[in-house]
């Protein structure tokens, strides 16, 4: 904290020109008190310690990740932060383990006189022909009671305005802690929690949902640090906003850690399961492969745990007898966060970690079972099942994993090659964008003519089963739409080169044939 002026010291909250002191006026550096989860209170000592030192380092990665100006002070019972302005806030409220906040509009020394001196420095033009209280707090050794401040400061506050201790326009709080005392007018709530990192380590699946996301998100809240596996059933579109939401838990939640999403091709294992499992366990059977793969993989970077985003009953592959038939196929712990939600607390809790808007637009990859899904299966004929797919395609699957640093993934690397195709998927819809003239001269075999402009307008109208290539003279223009039409859950490419490369794939093709 920075040394205080003999002026403060002696009381006297002016200097010899009577103005307001640097700590009681507007022009000086952002001051705040941060205050602890009340669960850290709770604590041994040496534990508590060890939570705070945690907390700490957490904070000072947030505001360096965030580009902040701000420099902190750990205490035992609060956090002193300064800043150049007020952006510090957002990323420490983003903070678990932070109960709340609040910006100080000045500090003085613990002496009454001082104190209610300052207040009223403070306070009176804010409180004029409003209504008001004082509230007030102390902690440690001192001459005077938190009642004491209550009424001698509410006193020298009164003229001009109206004491409610019920209902008041403005509340004052005064905070002292030993010999300094700390006034504010606010106390904004922080996510409380436990700092991130003290509880461990875990893998989260993650399928870019509501409930995933959100899972994750409390998780993290209990302080256990995350790295995530997506088993993906939906091709790069499905990667890349599983990737968007997994960054909004990495950049804006995970302070103080460098989560890790490890990406897997499951697209195999979902067919040889078509092929050699019974229809009806296709649900059971997929969420068994994801919990083999999640442990194995966790295993191998020392997880202690698997979080999943079930919750009883939500789908069929949820009821109590499935999550037990498919609970042993984990060597690891299995912790399910959402398991008592319903619905709409899930929406709730993603609309405030952020992830909501992002969720909505991933489509449901791992309905598999369009009709009479098995609701009460066993262990073990959900292991039968299991056993007569095999695990050739998982072993394949776990082994080339790809593995991203979530907090160093930049938007343009996660557009990267998602973004073109320099070879047109068998099956896929063309829609060539060129003026008619040139469309008319050559295209590709199929391919729709389509205004650019128009198809921005109204690609929502299409099928999202299908894959879509956009064509343009130079293989620039589509690359936009393309982008926006992935961000909507759409698989569609922009024709790496353009029409001038497509007529030489198509040529090619033909010379082979």
């Amino acid at each position: 904290m920075r040394a205080h002026d003999e002026s403060r010291a002696s009381g006297d909250p002016t200097d010899d020109a009577g103005a307001v002191d640097p700590d009681v006026r507007g022009d000086r550096p952002v001051r705040a008190l941060v205050r602890f989860s009340g669960e850290l209170s709770t604590k041994a000592r040496r534990t508590r310690s060890r939570f705070q030192n945690r907390l700490a380092r957490n904070l000072r990665d947030a505001f360096e990740a965030e580009g902040v100006d701000a420099s902190l002070e750990p205490g035992w019972s609060r956090f002193h932060i300064e800043a150049s302005d007020p952006a510090f806030l957002e990323p420490l409220l983003r903070t678990f383990g932070v109960s709340s906040c609040s910006v100080l509009a000045g500090e003085c020394e613990a002496d009454l006189d001082t104190i209610v001196t300052t207040g009223t420095a403070l306070f009176a033009e804010s409180v004029r022909g409003r209504s008001y209280a004082v509230r007030a707090r102390r902690s440690g050794s001192h001459g005077f009671s938190s009642s004491d401040i209550q009424q001698r400061l509410g006193a020298a506050l009164n003229p001009g305005a109206t004491v409610d201790l019920g209902n008041p326009d403005v509340t004052v709080f005064v905070e002292v802690r030993d010999e300094r005392a700390f006034f504010h007018e606010d106390r904004i709530r922080g996510p409380s929690g436990l700092p991130l990192g003290v509880q461990g380590h875990a893998l989260a699946l993650i399928s870019g949902g509501f409930d995933s996301a959100v899972s994750a998100w409390m998780a993290l809240r209990r302080g256990v640090r995350l790295d995530y596996v997506f088993c993906n059933l939906g091709g790069s579109a499905y990667e890349r906003m599983v990737v968007e939401v997994t960054k909004v838990l990495a950049d804006r939640w995970s302070y103080g850690t460098r989560p890790r999403l490890h990406v897997l091709e499951f697209g195999p294992v979902v067919e040889a399961m078509r092929a050699r499992a019974k229809p009806a366990y296709l649900q059971v059977v997929l969420k068994r492969m994801m919990y083999r793969a999640a442990a194995e993989i966790g295993e191998r970077i020392g997880a202690e745990a698997i979080v999943t985003g079930e919750s009883v009953g939500q789908v069929s592959s949820q009821t109590l007898s499935n999550l037990r038939a498919i609970e042993n196929a984990s060597s690891l712990p299995v912790l399910r966060p959402l398991l008592g939600f319903h619905k709409e607390e899930i929406l709730d809790r993603a609309r405030e970690i952020g992830t909501h808007d992002l969720s909505a637009r991933v489509r449901e990859y791992c309905d598999l079972v369009p009709q009479r899904p098995v609701t009460a299966s066993s262990p073990a004929a959900a292991e039968a099942q299991e056993s007569a797919v095999g695990f050739d395609e998982l072993g394949e699957a776990v082994a080339g994993a790809n593995v991203h640093n979530v907090r160093a993934l930049r938007p343009e690397s996660m557009v990267g090659a998602s973004l073109y195709v320099a070879e047109v998927p068998d099956g896929a819809v063309i829609f060539d964008t060129r003026p008619r003239a040139a469309f008319e001269t050559w295209h590709w075999p199929g391919a729709t003519l389509s205004d650019l402009p128009q198809l921005e307008r109204d690609f929502g109208g299409l099928e999202r089963d299908a894959t879509y290539v956009l064509c343009c003279t130079e293989g620039v223009r589509t690359a936009y739409l393309a982008e926006i039409m992935q961000r909507a859950g759409y698989e569609a490419y922009s024709f790496l080169g353009g029409a001038p490369r497509m007529r030489r794939l198509a040529r090619g093709r033909t010379e082979i044939a």
